[in-house]
This record gives C-alpha cells, structure tokens and sequence, in this order.
C-alpha cells in the first residue's frame, strides 16, 4: 500500500471524498432500506392481527358445534379469495388448534393434518408453543421464531372466558423479498443519481484544495537544486486561510533567500577584491620607493657618467623599462579625481575621438549613442577613463572588421553607459573574475583595464555589470548623479 501512501494529493484528496461520499450513501440507503423493512414488518403484524380478530370471532361458532369443515371453509376463505384481505394471503399456512394444542384444522392440511402435532411438523412451531401457551386475554401475540425467521400471528379464540383454541397464522421470511427488492432498487437508483452529482463535484473541489498545496511543494523542491534567484513561484491561490499564508510565507522567504544569495555574491565579490586590492596597495608602495631611486640614478648617470654610446643606449631602455612598471604600479593605485569639472556632451564625444584611432586601425565600427546634453554633477576625468578603458576592451576583443556599440543616458538621476561588442563569448564561470587585476582574459595590455575601471565605478559609488553570450558581449556600468557625504562602497554584479 506504499503506492496509495505516496500518491499525490491532487488524487489523493478526490478520492478519499470519493470514498467518503460512497461510504455515506451506502449507509443512508442501508438505514432507509432496514427503516422501511421495520414499517413494512409493522404493518404486516397490525394487518395480520386485524385479520386474527376477525377469525378468531367468526370461528366461535364452528368451534362449539365442531363443526371442522366450517372452521376450514373460514379460514380458507381469506387466504384464497381474489378478494381477499392481503395479509391473510401473504401468509404462507393458517392453523387452528384445539384446546389441547393439537390441529384442529389448517389451511393446508396436507402438511399440516388433522389431530397432528405441529411441533412434529415443523421445528420452527417448537418456539411458538410457549407463546401459544401463554397466549391469554384475548389479543394477539406476534414473534419471530426458529433460524428460518418465520413471523407467527398467535390468538386465543375465548367464549365467554373460555379458551377454545388457537389462531395460528405462519408468514414465511420471504414475504417481505419482493417488496424489499423493489425498495432496494429505488434506494439504489436515487444513491446512484445523487453520486453522479456529487463524485464529480467532490472530484472538482479535491482538486482545487489539494492543488495549491501540489504546487507549493513542487515549488519547495526546487529550492534545493536551483538557486532561489532563479525560482519564480506565484501561488494560483490567493485566500487568507492556511494554505493561502502558506503560499505568501513561502514567496516571502524565496525573496529573502535571493536577498541573501545577492548578499552573498556581493560579500564575496567585495572580499576578494578588497583583499587583492590592499595586496596589490601595499606591493605597489614598496615597489615606488625603490623604483624612485633607481630612476633618479639613471637620470644622475646620464648626466654626469661616461658619453659612451652603447652605455647611453641601455640607460634608455633601462629607463623606459622602469617608466612603464610605474605606470603599471600607478594603474594599480588609481584614485578618482572628484575636483575635476562636471561631465559634459564634449567630454563624452572626447573618448570617442581619442579610441577612434585604435578602431580604424583594426577596421572596427563604432556605433555612437551620446545622450548626455547638459553637464552632469560627475567628476569628468574618472568618467570618461571609465569609457575610454570599456572602448578599448571592446576593440581589442573584436576581430577584424567587428562592431563595437556605445549608448550613453541619463537614467532615473544615473548615467547609463552601456558598452557592447561582437568579440569572443565569456563562459560564465571566468566572468567572475573578469574585473581581478592581470585578467588572464586579458589579449592584450597588461590586464589592468577593467580592474582599473571597477575601482573607479566603485569610487564613484556606482555599478558595473557583465555580460555574454555567443557573439555579443555587454558591459553597463550606472553611476548616481548625487553622491552622499558618505563613502559609497558597491560591490560589481557579474551576471553570465
């Protein structure tokens, strides 16, 4: 029964009100039928005895002057007439004892003769010879006797105070068959006519209780193997009871989780930059002091060493060897500059003509979109190393010949710069780490860009996100037009 056990409630519930319908029809018919079989009995037994009066006084006579063929004549009469009165037709044998208990006469007296012993005859008449012989008074006497159910009429026949004989009158069980077949189809058939409403009806409405509870759970174990953020759940059901706040509570914590799993994505993010970060601050402040004194010594040496050409010669490419480590150590230790002027139409159109270059040397594109029409309260110099750093990526990760895409709009008091271009997919599990110092993603350049990019949106207090899929990867990056007084520290959203 592990099966029954295990089923969905969405078959579950309708079949158990199902059950309950039929259990419940059962048992009404089952009273009715047993009901009317009681009346019916009841009915028989005051037929039976109105019938025993009449006998019993109209068989006086033919006692006194014994005289047997009348008495038989009228005990005959009732049973066999067309006419006749229904109870004493349906009785299956009518005797008249003597005043010794003996037959006197009998309906059928072939079975039952003259002068014989009736509980000789029948095993059943036993049972019935205490209440014939305690039949006194004059009224007549019904019980059922033996295991066959047999129903006997007893009554005394009196003349003037004294006893006669006895009226016996014998119904077998079955007299109540035809009439209690016919009343257990019509029970039947209004059983079957009120099922047909109902099992349809409780089928509809086992459903619609158990299928929000199907749904809730189907929705619960996903949470599980797919992440919150990813679940959508809505509950068909909307009312205020349990399963309604159910569902609400359940919505409630899927939005708690995702606030979680955000929270958790962005702690983490946060970590391990800030961590790079400070490693990196700290490489490159030892770094600066060295780097600081042996360039000063270069530039003592070509001044005051030997004129050597070959000496001069390496001195330079020594010098310049140590110039780009100090702009590498200078990328990593980039600050906005906030005392710059706001961000204006020209400054936008400036990055534009100054990546134009590197573009045309690789037959790239560049789709221009500058919505920015009246100066912004944003630091111009950081802003636009934010898009001119996103328009160089672009170009470098394009082919020969690709597209590269720049929108730029004011945005709900934000500016919106969206970079996109048609170069190499990023699988989602390297996009991650896209914004980490000397990306290995990194084709060209030392891999600073990006990192370099995102220390500059979060100092603004703003937000960068990633994208990409096959040929189209999306760089959008949003920064508020009012900063508080407040240091604003974001984590960047990398979404595949």
């Amino acid at each position: 029964m592990n099966w029954l056990r295990d089923l969905s409630l969405v078959y579950k519930t309708p079949l158990r009100i199902t059950l309950l319908v039929l259990i419940t029809a059962v048992l009404l018919t089952a009273a009715l039928v047993l009901s009317e079989r009681d009346e019916l009995r009841r009915d028989l037994i005051g037929h039976s005895a109105g019938v025993a009066r009449v006998l019993a006084k109209t068989l006086v006579e033919p006692i006194v002057h014994d005289d047997a063929w009348r008495a038989y004549e009228i005990i005959s009469a009732p049973y066999h007439s067309a006419g006749g009165d229904a109870a004493a037709q349906a009785a299956e044998v009518v005797m008249l004892l003597d005043a010794e208990h003996m037959i006197y006469v009998s309906t059928r007296p072939t079975e039952y003769p003259m002068l014989a012993d009736p509980a000789r005859i029948d095993p059943d008449y036993a049972s019935v010879q205490k209440a014939v012989a305690d039949a006194h008074g004059g009224e007549p006497t019904a019980l059922v006797a033996g295991a066959s159910g047999k129903l006997y009429i007893v009554l005394p026949i009196l003349s003037d105070g004294v006893e006669l004989g006895t009226l016996v009158m014998g119904y077998s069980g079955a007299v109540f068959k035809p009439r209690f077949i016919a009343l257990a189809q019509r029970a039947a058939l209004v059983t079957a006519g009120v099922l047909a409403l109902l099992l349809p009806a409780g089928w509809w409405f086992g459903r619609l209780v158990a299928q929000p509870l199907v749904d809730l759970a189907g929705a619960m174990g996903q949470v599980g193997p797919r992440l919150p953020g990813k679940l959508d759940y809505v509950p068909r059901y909307r009312g205020r009871d349990e399963i309604g706040r159910l569902g609400l509570e359940f919505q409630r914590m899927l939005a708690g989780l995702r606030e979680k799993e955000v929270l958790e994505r962005q702690m983490i993010a946060s970590d391990r930059l800030a961590a790079i970060g400070r490693l990196t601050a700290g490489i490159a402040h030892e770094i600066n002091n060295p780097l600081g004194g042996m360039l000063n010594a270069i530039s003592t040496f070509k001044r005051h060493g030997s004129s050597d050409p070959l000496s001069t010669r390496t001195m330079s490419l020594i010098e310049r060897g140590l110039h780009q480590i100090r702009e590498t150590v200078a990328a990593l230790l980039v600050e906005a500059r906030v005392e710059s002027h706001a961000l204006t139409h020209q400054d936008v159109e400036d990055t534009r003509t100054l990546v134009l270059a590197d573009a045309q040397a690789k037959a790239v594109q560049l789709n221009w979109h500058n919505g920015i029409d009246a100066p912004l309260p944003l630091p111009s110099t950081p802003t636009r190393q934010i898009l001119i750093n996103l328009l160089l990526n672009a170009v470098h990760a394009v082919g020969q010949g690709g597209r590269v895409q720049c929108h730029t709009a004011l945005q709900d008091q934000r500016l919106s710069i969206v970079v996109s271009n048609e170069g190499e997919h990023i699988p989602a599990d390297k996009l991650q780490y896209l914004f980490e110092p000397f990306s290995l993603l990194s084709r060209e350049g030392h891999g600073l860009g990006l990192w370099v990019t995102y220390q500059i949106v979060q100092q603004l207090g703003g937000s960068i996100r990633a994208s990409s899929e096959p040929g189209h990867t999306v760089f959008s990056v949003e920064l508020p037009l009012k900063r508080s007084d407040e240091p604003q520290v974001q984590s960047a959203l990398v979404s595949g």
